[in-house]
């Protein structure tokens, strides 16, 4: 009987080893993986923002065909001379 407790306490001292040797080792890992994961959050760089495409040059023969447009319905009496102005402007863009 006394081999047989010794060997149960040898097994129990073992395990008992073991998982401490094994808990302590997870956490180290976990400790590692969570202090790459911060450096590595700080080496990313930050995102690129594309600028907006510029603004397409407005098409001069087309907007002296408004032009002449307007200037026909103000001779026709159609505009008056502030509406013409504030359509004038308006295809001018200023």
């Amino acid at each position: 009987m006394p081999g047989l407790l010794r060997g149960v306490a040898r097994t129990a001292v073992i395990a008992g080893t073991a998982t401490s040797v094994s808990n302590r080792v997870s956490r180290r890992q976990a400790g590692r993986w969570a202090q790459q994961d911060a450096q590595q959050q700080y080496q990313e760089p930050p995102p690129q923002y594309q600028q907006p495409p510029p603004e397409a040059a407005p098409d001069t023969g087309d907007m002296i065909e408004q032009l002449k447009q307007l200037g026909e319905l103000k001779d026709a009496g159609v505009l008056t001379e502030a509406e013409f102005a504030v359509q004038k402007s308006k295809i001018l863009g200023s």
